[in-house]
């Protein structure tokens, strides 16, 4: 389902709920950002619809009250679409098509965030990426309306004889399932293979991200001229695009923008974007982008950070870019504990105001994790000189006839598969 390629649903209506143990603020925090999202899926909200109830009801989560209450809303004014902020099971949500009724159809959160990284997937592997979650999560949820979807078939090397059409789509999404993990896998390969590439390069490799529509592509563009396309919207880019920035004394990094983060993002589309997310976790540094503007920064401050520790992420340096302060800073931004305080900037990445003090933290932060080691390498271990070539700035060389002594500039992760050949780290361990 596309909305805004097919243009069948303008319309939706959306429903959360408060039980005993939610938070109402939260909830209607999560309600507007599921608008925004059906806005970015190019719907239109028409109503909301909120349930107070202690606990959820398991055939419709709701309770069949509310749902009368939603199926004469959707007839009276002609609604064909009900989005639910909670993930629905697939029973559910055969309850609730079949009590709402007027072939209304039902969806949750996560099946509107997979149509609009649908409409935003640009490369082949972000296609697949989409069609593989898409597919993994509709598919348990394939339960058939009317009779349709329950049609008796018998095509040669197709369908067995008297397997129903229902049966058949599954095993058809099976197999699909099957070649898209396939060509993902090659996919990751090459990716793998990329980021061997840039770790050759010994540049230090900076990971921009945060909450999606934070102005991550925007700051992108404006350091380096990526071109990245850069909307108002959530989930504007979805692949990565790594670029090359040169800071203020002339070293050179690499920057790369990644898919943004959101409230209750699914375990599933974390797993089937795995290969992109990780971008993160094979940063050295990391770059959060907070939307200054915004009333519910420090939520998606936590949000991002919960997110990255799920990623294994959570280690690196962090810098903290508070962003669109051309907007305003919003009056009751917290920005955390001191070390947090002291890699923080407030910027506008669409005008450029502080992206000249953000490029110095970068570099101070990249200066800070680095240390000058002197290293000795015998001859039979001359193969590790270019390991040291390919991730540091080595500075000084000197010949010997039973090996070679190196002056470098090294990060931690550099030094740790280094270390025993640190000439002091050796002679301090054997004192010990």
């Amino acid at each position: 389902m596309n909305f805004k390629e097919n243009e069948i649903v303008t319309q939706a209506v959306l429903v959360g709920i408060v039980t005993d143990r939610d938070d109402a603020n939260e909830t209607e925090r999560s309600i507007k950002e599921l608008e925004r999202l059906l806005d970015t899926a190019g719907g239109e909200t028409f109503a909301v619809v909120i349930q107070n109830k202690s606990t959820p009801d398991p055939r419709t989560l709701i309770g069949s009250g509310k749902v009368a209450e939603i199926s004469d809303l959707c007839k009276e004014n002609d609604i064909k679409l009900v989005i639910f902020d909670e993930e629905l099971t697939p029973a559910q949500i055969r309850n609730l098509e079949d009590e709402i009724g007027n072939d209304v159809l039902v969806i949750d959160r996560s099946m509107l965030i997979l149509d609009i990284f649908a409409l935003h997937a640009v490369s082949g592997e972000g296609k697949l990426q989409v069609e593989l979650a898409q597919l993994k999560y509709t598919a348990p949820r394939l339960t058939g309306k009317g009779n349709d979807m329950s049609r008796l078939g018998g095509g040669i090397g197709t369908r067995g004889p008297g397997e129903s059409k229902l049966e058949s789509d599954r095993r058809h999404l099976q197999r699909r399932v099957g070649a898209l993990e396939a060509e993902i896998k090659i996919l990751e390969k090459n990716r793998k293979n990329m980021r061997a590439s840039r770790d050759k390069s010994g540049l230090c490799k900076v990971a921009v991200v945060g909450y999606t529509n934070a102005g991550k592509s925007t700051l992108l563009n404006t350091l380096t001229g990526a071109g990245i396309l850069a909307q108002d919207k959530l989930f504007a880019t979805l692949d990565p695009t790594t670029r090359k920035y040169t800071l203020p004394q002339g070293e050179q990094i690499l920057l790369t923008d990644t898919v943004g983060f959101i409230r209750k993002l699914p375990h599933h589309l974390v797993s089937a974007f795995k290969s992109t997310l990780e971008e993160a976790a094979y940063a050295d540094i990391i770059l959060i982008v907070i939307d200054a503007s915004d009333p519910e920064s420090s939520e998606q401050l936590e949000c991002t950070e919960k997110t990255l520790e799920e990623l294994g992420a959570s280690d690196k340096p962090v810098i903290y870019a508070y962003n669109k302060c051309d907007r305003g800073v919003y009056d009751s931004l917290a920005v955390g504990n001191p070390a947090q305080r002291e890699n923080t900037v407030y910027i506008s990445a669409l005008t450029g105001q502080g992206c000249d003090r953000l490029a110095q933290v970068i570099e101070k932060v990249i200066h800070e994790n680095k240390r000058t080691v002197k290293f000795y390498f015998p001859n039979s271990e001359q193969g590790m000189m270019s390991l040291l070539y390919g991730n540091a700035t080595v500075k000084d060389v000197e010949y010997t006839d039973d090996g070679v002594f190196t002056v470098a500039s090294v990060d931690n992760r550099i030094w740790g598969k280094l270390k025993k050949y640190d000439i002091d780290y050796v002679e301090n361990n054997e004192a010990d």
